[in-house]
């Protein structure tokens, strides 16, 4: 069934034509058929070597309309930053207890927060969360004092990125069930985080291909010149 229904959407769909953006979305919107609420994901080949320090691109990125994704919060905090934390909706909040629960493997979160005096404590953890992506890190927002705002902007559909050993960054941006407007928003959004990423190293083309996606749909490419 889904051999059929890739070849049916790959019908409509040049795999040698590099779209505008809003008819990649208009595209891709289209084919995603399945029988669940699809993500849509960007992928960009990017003109940079991530093993120099200077091309490493990290970073987050808040997009317009949220990612359409369910974030689930842990916070490591202790006091008054634990009760804001906790009044600003984060699901998980804690400091020695949080420890624990994590080295005995229950990592219920997708995101992880810490004020900057909890960092050490944090650390403890450190080899089991920074596989995962999962340790606080300040360029990524999330060592702060600002607890309140760290958790509303995650719950809201902050994304994180973080550019592949081969020179690729992806995220998911949105979801199937969104206007075109919302994603053509969102993915605009994420496409501009990264070009005002660039890094001053970098020479020649930075922006090497863009392709917009379904979690069950085809590859539609997008013009990166016209970005």
């Amino acid at each position: 069934m889904a051999g059929k229904r890739i070849v049916n959407a790959y019908k409509n769909v040049d795999k040698n034509k590099a779209y505008a953006l809003k008819d990649a979305v208009k595209l891709v919107k289209e084919n995603a058929v399945a029988k669940f609420d699809e993500t849509i994901d960007v992928a960009i080949n990017l003109g940079v070597d991530p093993k120099y320090a200077d091309q490493m691109i990290r970073g987050v990125c808040a997009l317009p309309h949220g990612n359409g994704k369910k974030v689930r919060v842990a916070v490591f905090a202790q006091g008054e930053k634990a009760d804001e934390a906790k009044a600003a909706g984060a699901d998980l909040v804690g400091a020695e207890n949080l420890v624990d629960s994590i080295l005995a493997g229950k990592i219920e979160f997708d995101r992880c927060i810490a004020t900057p005096d909890m960092m050490g404590m944090a650390g403890r953890v450190a080899r089991v969360l920074g596989p995962k992506g999962l340790m606080p890190n300040p360029k990524l927002g999330t060592v702060t004092t600002d607890v309140a705002t760290a958790v509303k902007n995650a719950k809201a559909g902050e994304v994180q990125y973080r550019v592949e050993k081969n020179g690729i960054v992806h995220a998911g941006i949105a979801k199937a069930s969104f206007s075109e407007d919302k994603i053509y928003d969102n993915a605009k959004m994420f496409i501009e985080t990264i070009i005002k990423a660039k890094p001053q190293s970098v020479k020649g083309t930075y922006l090497k291909k863009i392709s917009l996606s379904s979690t069950q749909g085809v590859g539609v490419k997008v013009d990166s010149q016209a970005l």
